[in-house]
């Protein structure tokens, strides 16, 4: 008898496990998916920063990153190729095999929302423009705003700041550096 109920009770995980929907060698997609609430277009409320790896070669990976408010759409969408990425790093680190691309990619998409990359607030009342700066004027607002930024990198040696532009209803670039 005691044989009978402890079938019934591990039948189910066996089913489960038997059946499973997920294609061999996939991932949860959820660890693919990084996401950060942050004040960014609102000093009061929070938004929602996303960062999704999508594809399972290299050649065709890329980071998705979105930025929407609450209860909102989103204001903000970024698309960063591996290819363009691996091609930055090839000099300084050994990418020349698969898993060590795999590797990388994971490794900029679970460090994208380091707290090192939101900048509060975006530009201190102290902050002087440079060669760096793609638009003076927004850079003063940001000064008046005291909203927050948040920077991230295109390559090795190329990071972009973004914020939120009350005056234009949009996410600009307040600094670039360095291309």
């Amino acid at each position: 008898m005691k044989s009978i109920y402890i079938y019934f009770l591990i039948l189910p995980f066996f089913l489960t496990a038997c059946n499973s929907s997920e294609p061999a060698g996939l991932h949860d997609a959820a660890s693919n998916t990084k996401i950060a609430l942050r004040s960014f277009s609102d000093t009061t409320k929070l938004d929602t920063f996303k960062i999704v790896l999508k594809g399972d070669e290299p050649k065709n990976m890329e980071l998705v990153f979105t930025i929407t408010p609450k209860g909102g759409h989103q204001i903000y969408t970024k698309t960063l190729k591996a290819t363009a990425l691996l091609d930055n790093y090839k000099e300084s680190i050994d990418l020349a095999k698969k898993k060590e691309q795999l590797q990388f990619m994971r490794e900029e998409l679970s460090l994208f929302f380091d707290e090192e990359n939101f900048i509060e607030p975006a530009v201190t009342e102290s902050e002087k423009p440079d060669n760096n700066t793609p638009d003076k004027n927004f850079f003063e607002e940001l000064k008046r705003t005291g909203l927050n930024g948040f920077k991230y990198r295109l390559g090795k040696e190329s990071k972009v700041y973004i914020a939120w532009s009350e005056q234009d209803k949009k996410v600009k670039n307040y600094y670039e550096c360095c291309k």
